[in-house]
């Protein structure tokens, strides 16, 4: 809870964790069992007593979503249940065992060249004065997507194409799951700033101007330069 509220030695550990599925304490390991993941929170708006996260560990982490108001049928069921004396059951669904063959049915749902494609596009168009980066970019961000962005994108696209009981995985999987897999990996600069622009805008402006058709992605010049490079 409140990642940002923990101090840089902490999060050293826990990037160690992340990374390499291990906590070190002196000269013993121990390792961590799977399924081993992690789940934390921000508060955007207190930053007295916070630290900020380094690059290298919000790129550890697959998404960052953004936690809105609950709606009014939602906020109404909160009152409700948090005030009243009624008890909730929790029901055991599923053990380790199932998450880890879940995991491996994930990554088996095919995903075709154009889509891998699509998505490449996406995050190498981040990437300030490369070959095919749209000037926008190069105006608005000071740094770009790592190749940990393309990764996240083809496994949470496959998730996406399972839950929705798809056989293989679409364009519109990785569009619709753009935004929360770039948005803590690219950084906006002083200008876009200025302007209030913010890392959403800039990924929303990229799936605009990114075709998703097959025939049209590979025949855009400025994308040629991409897949060329």
């Amino acid at each position: 809870d409140e990642i940002n509220r923990t101090p840089p030695k902490t999060q050293a550990a826990l990037l160690e964790a992340m990374q390499e599925h291990q906590v070190s304490v002196g000269q013993t390991r121990h390792l961590l069992n799977d399924p081993f993941f992690v789940l934390a929170t921000q508060n955007p708006i207190e930053q007295e007593g916070t630290y900020s996260l380094p690059e290298a560990q919000q790129d550890r982490f697959m998404f960052k979503v953004y936690v809105r108001y609950p709606s009014f049928q939602e906020e109404r069921q909160i009152a409700r249940q948090t005030t009243s004396d009624s008890k909730n059951t929790i029901e055991h669904v599923l053990n380790a065992v199932d998450v880890l063959e879940i995991q491996k049915i994930v990554r088996q749902v095919p995903v075709s060249d154009h889509v891998i494609d699509y998505a490449l596009a996406l995050v190498r168009q981040t990437r300030v004065n490369e070959p095919g980066t749209p000037e926008f970019v190069n105006e608005w961000l000071s740094w770009g997507a790592g190749p940990r962005a393309v990764q996240n994108l083809l496994l949470g696209g496959k998730t996406r194409a399972l839950l929705n009981g798809h056989t293989h995985v679409s364009t519109e999987d990785i569009s619709a799951l753009a935004a929360p897999v770039l948005r803590h990996r690219i950084v906006t600069n002083f200008s876009a700033e200025s302007e209030g622009i913010t890392s959403d805008r800039v990924i929303e402006r990229l799936i605009e101007e990114t075709p998703s058709k097959e025939g049209e992605l590979t025949s855009d010049p400025r994308l040629q330069k991409i897949f060329a490079a």
